[in-house]
């Protein structure tokens, strides 16, 4: 079946984070929004349909998921990424960041010190603070135009006794898939240092051509070195339905989470969270594998773009997600800019709002996250606004 993503769908008024909070964010509502990580693409049929379907039964009431979810999710993930998953090692969870900070809380105590590994989706800074731990950075190290792990900075900050390790794979905003040898090596200090490592993998299904996700606990020494984090959300852009996975192989950590969830009466699922997250494993595959060719032309777009009319932005290449990793430090520093006065341009002259970079730590300084998933005539916008902003300072 042809799916058509570059048919346009109005978001503006439908309580959108991207769309209906842009007063709020740029202080404008007439940008182009290519910021918060959803996609402007409808689900896939068969999640509407199902949705529909349950929305057709006039209950609502509280709701289990069925044993079909847990079959559908562990036949994805086997097919997908050969990664199999035991039924009793699943815990559905309100969403990824509440699930790692219910891990934190679970499999930590006070003070200890938690790892992220920065630039990063910006939610893992307030985890260790919210918690009551101590939060460490292992900044990536840019290399050219690659982003690299940093293991001699890392070992040092097992040595000093980090007890968790938070690792963003794919990752947010930098868009490395990390190969398997870079994986092991990580493991190898945390196995070294018993340092746990919680993985989100929620941008697993978003991989180029040419590049391979490997699920980190297909690598790990033992059953409880790894906790991976799993959600429906953005391969099949259901993120506001809060729903995602833990997979914990380990019993007794099981238990602690559960102990965790219980005391914050965390209620996991509801009617339609359950429905669209099976309907989405189940019937979905067509679409993504659509819905991914057509990411990836947009970033070939995007790059070229950018690489023939504005010399002062780069893009850093991308393997995976459908968010760019901007570079404008060259703009920056030829304008005497600030972050503040960057994001000033793109908002109030360029009329675009991306997610400066600074917002994931201060390596992404001179940096902006573009989301590029929506129609490819919204793009072709934002760049010839950005273009023709420039040229108009120039003047």
């Amino acid at each position: 079946m042809p799916f058509d993503f570059d048919a346009p769908t109005a978001r503006a008024g439908t309580n959108s984070v991207k769309f209906d909070a842009r007063s709020a964010v740029f202080g404008a509502d007439d940008i182009i929004p290519l910021w918060v990580a959803d996609t402007d693409f409808a689900v896939p049929p068969a999640v509407s349909d199902a949705l529909v379907r349950r929305a057709q039964h006039p209950i609502y009431g509280y709701s289990m998921a069925p044993e079909s979810l847990y079959q559908a999710m562990i036949d994805w993930f086997k097919r997908r990424h050969d990664f199999p998953i035991e039924r009793q090692s699943i815990m559905l969870a309100p969403g990824v960041v509440p699930s790692i900070h219910a891990a934190v809380l679970a499999l930590t105590q006070p003070e200890d010190a938690i790892v992220i590994q920065t630039p990063v989706y910006a939610p893992f800074f307030n985890i260790a603070a919210s918690t009551g731990r101590r939060l460490v950075e292992n900044p990536l190290r840019l290399r050219g135009d690659r982003y690299e792990l940093d293991f001699d900075h890392l070992e040092h900050c097992a040595r000093e006794g980090a007890r968790i390790l938070i690792l963003c794979s794919p990752h947010n905003p930098v868009g490395r898939v990390w190969h398997r040898d870079e994986l092991r090596r990580l493991l190898s200090i945390a196995a070294e240092h018993d340092m746990l490592v919680i993985s989100d993998e929620i941008h697993c299904d978003l991989v180029f051509e040419g590049h391979t996700h490997t699920p980190l606990a297909l690598l790990a020494d033992k059953p409880g070195r790894v906790i991976t984090t799993l959600a429906p959300s953005k391969s099949f852009n259901v993120p506001g339905l809060g729903l995602s996975t833990l997979v914990v192989d380990d019993e007794d950590q099981r238990k602690a989470l559960a102990k965790v969830f219980a005391s914050l009466h965390i209620e996991v699922g509801n009617p339609f969270s359950l429905t669209a997250c099976e309907a989405a494993y189940a019937g979905g595959e067509a679409w993504l594998d659509e819905m991914m060719r057509y990411v990836e032309e947009n970033r070939r777009f995007v790059a070229g773009f950018i690489q023939a009319n504005l010399p002062e932005i780069s893009v850093m290449p991308s393997e995976g997600t459908y968010l760019l990793w901007l570079d404008c430090r060259i703009l920056c520093q030829s304008r005497g800019w600030t972050d503040r006065e960057l994001k000033h341009f793109f908002v109030k002259e360029a009329g675009i709002g991306m997610n400066p970079g600074i917002t994931f730590g201060k390596a992404g300084s001179g940096f902006m996250r573009m989301n590029i998933g929506t129609q490819k005539a919204v793009l072709l916008t934002a760049l010839q606004s950005v273009q023709k902003a420039l040229l108009q300072a120039d003047r």
